[in-house]
């Protein structure tokens, strides 16, 4: 199986890097995510053992913070059954689940933070789905030479 490459946004906020370093094990799950796009990524594609950059945006500066990786596959998203969450969804049943999770462990924090600003100037990076008009979605491909680029900045 081939090794996937990812970006996951992230509101530094509500959850940054430094909050992923701080959990037991490192180890977090993402939940929360309420696009059907970014759902089915997880859902589908995300496999155990994929690395993830992991990007602080809605913020004063926003950019690539670092890696996590992938350590537990997809599963339903519990907070979407829970009335008392921000995620809450009345259409999602633990029988039925609509919206999943996987769960990432902290790997790297960058040295040096990677504003927006600056990788769209890298002309390596073009192509990249993040600085694409138009997209918002809060989990992305990314193709192994952009990850490889991105990581030796």
């Amino acid at each position: 199986m081939t090794k996937k490459y990812w970006l996951m946004k992230t509101e530094p906020d509500t959850f940054s890097i430094d909050d992923l370093y701080s959990r037991p094990k490192k180890t977090e799950h993402w939940d929360g995510v309420r696009n059907y796009q970014a759902r089915n990524f997880m859902r589908d594609e995300m496999k155990k053992g994929d690395l993830v950059l992991l990007y602080h945006s809605s913020c004063k500066v926003p950019g690539v913070a670092g890696i996590a990786e992938v350590v537990k596959e997809s599963y339903p998203d519990y907070t979407s059954w829970d009335k008392k969450s921000a995620y809450y969804d009345p259409k999602s049943t633990s029988e039925k689940p609509r919206w999943f999770m996987v769960d990432i462990k902290f790997k790297k924090k960058f040295e040096t933070y990677l504003p927006l600003t600056e990788l769209k100037g890298m002309k390596k990076l073009k192509d990249m789905v993040l600085l694409k008009k138009g997209s918002r979605l809060s989990i992305q491909p990314v193709t192994k030479e952009e990850f490889e680029h991105i990581t030796r900045l």
